[in-house]
């Protein structure tokens, strides 16, 4: 499939990165993460994009935040050991894998999330990272993860601009359906 600088919906995966129970009490602003990525998951299913939700060791960090799972169906669950979601091949054979754009969401910002979109980049992927929607424990570490990543040709977008871009016109029925329950 070709595809250009836009995100599309048939070209594209949602990738929610680590974003469990235990660890958002220490992020920075850890419920409107959780908040932004619960939207975009919505609109996600509404548009046929698929979502793949990895966890970092869930024996100690505990499973994904309640809120993200109450919206996972259909969505595939990776455990990881790694920091990197892209090691020991734990995306293979899901639709991060099979589709040429990720957009992702998740935490932390400076560690898991770098490293994965870093490793998606490096294999070919179009990668795209939801700014309101990834968090690391202090802002500062954020923002330096977020400037390294433009720097290696990953896109730093919003939640709006991905659901613009994968919605690509209006005056259509889903449009009307998702600008009436989501864009206000």
């Amino acid at each position: 499939m070709s595809v250009g600088p836009r995100i599309q919906a048939a070209a594209s995966s949602l990738l929610i990165v680590d974003l469990q129970a235990r660890l958002l009490p220490a992020i920075d602003q850890g419920e409107a993460v959780v908040a932004h990525t619960v939207w975009l998951m919505q609109i996600a299913r509404r548009l046929g994009v698929p979502v793949v939700i990895t966890e970092q060791y869930p024996h100690g960090l505990g499973p994904t935040a309640p809120a993200v799972l109450d919206e996972a169906e259909g969505a595939q669950r990776v455990e990881k050991i790694c920091f990197s979601s892209h090691s020991d091949a734990r995306l293979a054979g899901t639709a991060v894998d099979a589709r040429p754009q990720v957009v992702v969401c998740g935490a932390e910002t400076h560690v898991c999330v770098l490293q994965t979109v870093l490793d998606l980049r490096a294999a070919g992927k179009a990668v795209f990272v939801v700014e309101e929607g990834v968090g690391s424990r202090q802002p500062r570490d954020k923002a330096l993860a977020l400037e390294r990543m433009r720097t290696h040709g990953i896109d730093i977008v919003s939640r709006e601009m991905v659901a613009f871009e994968w919605l690509e016109r209006a005056g259509t029925d889903v449009f009307r359906a998702i600008s009436r329950n989501f864009i206000r």
